[in-house]
């Protein structure tokens, strides 16, 4: 063999060990900081620094390029920290702050990774914020007063339309999105009306772009609806159960904003209440996953890919009120958190969609939010 191969050969096996690998953040909202997570090979978790943020911080969202993980803060000042994420360990950096218009439940990057958005269910709005080439957030561009408690925002795969469920009035705000300038403007129609005391909340998009799957927090369903590919307007086409049909559970109400007298609770005992959190696919699209507190399960279903129609498959017991959970990038792994535990669960994802418990693993008080970054 020549030298120079034996070279290469050498370089490689020497340079496995130093490959960067798969992390998790979990941010904590009670301790005001973000647990950081390796994720190994069998699924386990191997816990690392929890990194400083601030009381109440919850939701987070990683740039495109993989460089930052931007953290929402929903305590005044309200703001965004944004961290460099390193290649090599996962270890999270400070690198700077930025103002939000409002409590923000739930942020985003639009694809470029130029714009942050956000939807406060407290304030009534959306927000679009400047990110800079160095990942820090700038001050609020746009603001937009919309209707009650807006609860997620995603933009669509072609960077091009932005969905904004809105838990108060059972709509979906549709917005058009310019990536140059990141300005949202109304769609037409500019909202989905959905029916009364579903409550809809967080939204998600399959990778093919033609459906987007809706989670309504009140009812524990999982609203498909088709995206027209030329206008990016929303239809209903199907709609599944995320609580086993022999559930005694009951549709829920609204419930106060984080940081608001009241929050968290209806105007009633709400113990045996439907109070859904959170919803994912895996990366391949075949299976989607949704969380529903009061119980403390994930529900698991198939997904047809063709006509997006979700099939019921089974519910696994986690968290104790689960608010957050990812799916790793290679769609073999789910990491779950709950806001009354201060343990995080990993499980092993089937080729049947079912989920198999590997560890818990500690985490912070209030854990809420969960993401994952792999750089294999």
């Amino acid at each position: 063999m020549k030298k120079s191969a034996v070279f290469a050969v050498l370089s490689f096996f020497l340079a496995g060990p130093l490959q960067a690998g798969t992390f998790v953040y979990v941010s904590n909202a009670d301790d005001g900081d973000i647990s950081t997570y390796t994720l190994q090979p069998d699924g386990s978790l191997k816990p690392g620094e929890r990194v400083k943020a601030e009381k109440v911080v919850m939701p987070m969202s990683v740039s495109p390029d993989r460089k930052y993980l931007v953290a929402a803060v929903r305590s005044k000042p309200f703001s965004a920290f944004t961290y460099r994420i390193d290649r090599k360990s996962g270890a999270l950096k400070l690198v700077g702050s930025g103002p939000l218009a409002e409590s923000y439940p739930y942020i985003s990057h639009d694809r470029t990774g130029r714009y942050l958005l956000g939807a406060s269910y407290g304030a009534n709005q959306v927000g679009v914020n400047p990110i800079g080439s160095d990942g820090k957030v700038g001050k609020p561009q746009q603001v937009i007063p919309t209707a009650r408690n807006a609860h997620s925002i995603r933009v669509d795969n072609t960077n091009h339309f932005v969905y904004v469920p809105h838990l108060g009035t059972d709509q979906v705000f549709q917005f058009v999105f310019d990536a140059k300038t990141g300005k949202l403007t109304a769609n037409t129609p500019p909202v989905l009306q959905l029916p009364q005391g579903t409550g809809p909340r967080h939204i998600i998009i399959s990778a093919d772009n033609k459906f987007a799957y809706l989670l309504n927090e009140l009812t524990a369903q999982v609203t498909t609806l088709a995206i027209d590919k030329k206008t990016g307007l929303l239809s209903p086409v199907s709609v599944a159960v995320a609580v086993p049909p022999d559930s005694k559970l009951q549709p829920g109400m609204p419930r106060g904003a984080v940081g608001t007298p009241g929050a968290n609770q209806a105007p009633r005992d709400t113990a045996n209440d439907i109070w859904a959190s959170d919803l994912h696919l895996t990366p391949n699209g075949r299976f989607l996953y949704a969380a529903e507190r009061t119980s403390g399960t994930l529900a698991a279903f198939s997904v047809d890919g063709a006509s997006g129609k979700l099939t019921y498959l089974s519910s696994t017991p986690t968290e104790k009120q689960p608010r957050g959970f990812a799916i790793d990038p290679a769609g073999k792994y789910l990491v779950a958190s709950g806001e009354k535990s201060e343990t995080v669960s990993s499980y092993s994802i089937g080729e049947d969609g079912s989920l198999k418990p590997i560890g818990q693993y500690p985490t912070g008080k209030g854990a809420n939010w969960v993401e994952i970054v792999d750089f294999k």
